[in-house]
């Protein structure tokens, strides 16, 4: 067992000294050690925030180890939203984004953030009051492309973000959850007003995208769409990652693509040196997060520096 002051003098010297020096392989064998051996703790992110986390789990375990869940599209996010905006954060899980947003847009902006998983909207709602975040409203719904009852599965307890309404092959446990396209659950003013979409749904992406396409016209011409993009599950429902991609290319939005690397080892680089956004013009073959951007540019710019 490695004692506490020597672990939390590791996770220092990843998260805070200079330089990069032995910190992939340090950082690969921290995140096996916290998955093996978890600990409950708080954790302190980048953005200010704080987290309760217990490091069997991916995304608390990275929050505890190094203060931030997919650097690049952190940075990406922190470059693109200001104060005022209105962003709309589908998939939401326990508000990591959804209070980095909360943050970026202030309290003249508004965040809306949708989770299905009755478990982790009740830790969503606790995050959001225990960071003082009063200016977002929560939906304890799915989203789809049409209303109705949807089932999801949870494959394993390490990767809780990956719960999914595709039946994995494992199931450790389920719920039922309250379905309905996107607009339906927002107010006309959020549709409207939405600077950035965000839609993290493992594997729902298509059926997102079809709900929401009937109003993409109404979108304002700034607004930008981040999802994540899951080839093999789109597959298993007889989908493909044009089904994402058509709809919103017919409506005028570029296609770009951000790095994901969920290897503990590539958190170090990432998060010294995020990669923006790149005009993406191949074949989507593996998970992806792709954001969708009427400015037409191959590297996508920052707004705001």
């Amino acid at each position: 067992m490695i004692p506490p002051l020597v672990l939390r003098t590791l996770r220092a010297y990843v998260r805070y000294a200079p330089g990069r020096l032995g910190k992939p392989q340090l950082a690969g064998h921290l995140s096996d050690y916290l998955k093996q051996h978890p600990l409950t703790a708080t954790a302190h992110a980048r953005t200010g925030a704080t987290f309760p986390v217990l490091t069997s789990d991916v995304i608390q375990r990275y929050l505890w180890l190094f203060g931030v869940w997919e650097p690049h599209l952190t940075a990406w996010m922190r470059s693109r939203l200001a104060p005022g905006d209105l962003v709309i954060d589908a998939g939401a899980h326990t508000g990591y984004f959804t209070l980095l947003a909360s943050r970026l847009v202030g309290p003249a902006g508004r965040v809306v953030a949708i989770e299905p998983s009755p478990a982790f909207h009740q830790a969503l709602t606790a995050n959001i009051e225990a960071n003082g975040c009063g200016n977002v409203r929560t939906v304890h719904a799915a989203v789809s492309d049409a209303p109705g009852r949807m089932t999801f599965y949870l494959e394993r307890a390490t990767n809780l973000g990956g719960t999914t309404a595709v039946r994995p092959h494992t199931v450790e446990a389920s719920f039922e959850a309250e379905a309905a396209p996107l607009p339906a659950l927002l107010t006309e003013d959020e549709l409207v007003a939405a600077s950035l979409i965000k839609i993290d749904i493992e594997g729902g992406e298509a059926a997102a995208v079809r709900g929401l396409a009937p109003v993409l016209h109404r979108l304002r011409h700034d607004a930008e769409l981040v999802i994540e993009v899951t080839p093999r599950t789109l597959a298993k429902q007889g989908r493909t990652v044009d089904d994402v991609l058509s709809p919103l290319r017919e409506h005028g939005f570029h296609v770009y693509r951000l790095p994901n690397d969920y290897a503990a080892a590539s958190y170090p680089a990432a998060i010294h040196r995020p990669a923006p956004p790149v005009r993406w013009q191949r074949p989507v073959t593996e998970m992806s997060d792709l954001i969708f951007s009427r400015t037409d540019a191959a590297t996508l710019p920052p707004r705001r520096l």
